[in-house]
């Protein structure tokens, strides 16, 4: 007899209902932001009830934060180009195309991060003072090597990425006025693949680089 089989069980269904949380927060606190969101909420949009909530998140803070650290992490991987490319084209041509495809992807997500810091990130201030700083910092010098190599026009680095920033999580934080823009429908897969390539294309030509 496998006595392994009920812990695993266990251990899957944990993970389902960790999951399901997490959706549901993403989405109340993309709609409803920090202040307007209940755990009681979160746990009808589940389909749970608000004790599985609490088991597995004990305050909505811990929740918020978790959501808010998924986000970043999924960013971070995006961000994964700069660590091997040759130069821009690659670097910064792969991480616009990321980051475009997260928008699509992970609206909600996107929309919890932005209402966070417009209202101050009075939640995940410290987040910011660490781990953004660090990561931006990071790739600040990335960039800096590339322009010192020639491959790139003498830019600010900063700049540059919050260009990209406010460029690529446009598409998830305006997406409504976008698909008001488009007739009112949802942008299809060839409207996501133009919008990537003028996006990039705009990026990489503004800083010297050939797409």
């Amino acid at each position: 007899m496998n006595t392994n089989v009920t812990p695993l069980r266990k251990q899957n269904k944990r993970r389902e209902n960790e999951l399901l949380i997490l959706q549901a927060a993403e989405k109340v606190f993309a709609e409803a932001g920090f202040g307007g969101a209940t755990m009681q909420l979160i746990a009808d949009v589940a389909g749970l009830p608000k004790a599985n909530v609490h088991y597995y998140f004990s305050t909505k803070e811990a929740l918020y934060r978790q959501v808010v650290s998924n986000i970043f992490e999924v960013w971070l991987k995006a961000a994964e180009s700069f660590e091997d490319a040759s130069g821009p084209s690659e670097g910064i041509g792969a991480y616009i195309d990321a980051k475009m495809e997260i928008s699509r992807t992970h609206p909600a997500g996107s929309k919890v991060w932005a209402s966070e810091v417009m209202h101050g990130a009075p939640i995940i201030q410290d987040y910011l003072e660490t781990a953004l700083v660090e990561w931006t910092n990071g790739r600040i010098s990335v960039i800096n090597q590339w322009i010192a190599d020639g491959l790139m026009d003498p830019i600010s680095p900063r700049h540059l990425l919050y260009l990209i920033w406010s460029s690529t999580q446009h598409y998830a934080d305006f997406g409504h006025q976008i698909q008001t823009l488009n007739n009112s429908t949802p942008l299809t897969d060839d409207d996501w693949q133009e919008a990537k390539t003028a996006v990039k294309r705009i990026i990489l030509k503004g800083i010297g680089v050939t797409p």
